[in-house]
């Protein structure tokens, strides 16, 4: 069984920053993929960022320059830093990871979600 637990959302006001946290714990052999999602009231969930196991990265448009996505590869955690935060930006943010159980045997995961306010 894989679990994923977020951590680091809040109130922040426009301009400030916050660093949301997503760990993996269970049977897990490797993880090719770590992403955050986000999903506003009213609105579909989309991609943030994704970084793959060997550094690569993308991001949305909209959070380009502001927005950092790292990993942990030992501690199977994946990291979002975001600077410079607008009221645009407040949604419940998810963590996404493709996870391989064993070899070969590919499953995709997503964390409880963590609410991100950005407001004055």
């Amino acid at each position: 069984q894989v679990q994923l637990v977020e951590s680091g959302g809040g109130l922040v006001q426009p301009g400030g920053s916050l660093r949301l946290s997503c760990a993996a714990s269970g049977r897990i052999f490797s993880i090719p993929d770590m992403g955050w999602y986000r999903q506003a009231p009213g609105k579909q969930r989309d991609l943030v960022a994704r970084v793959t196991s060997g550094g690569n990265t993308n991001y949305a448009d909209s959070v380009k320059g502001r927005f950092t996505i790292s990993r942990d590869n030992a501690k199977n955690t994946v990291y979002l830093q975001m600077n410079n935060l607008e009221p645009e930006d407040t949604a419940v943010y998810y963590c996404n990871m493709l996870i391989a159980t064993m070899r070969a045997r590919y499953d995709n995961y997503w964390g409880q979600g963590t609410q991100v306010t950005v407001s004055s």
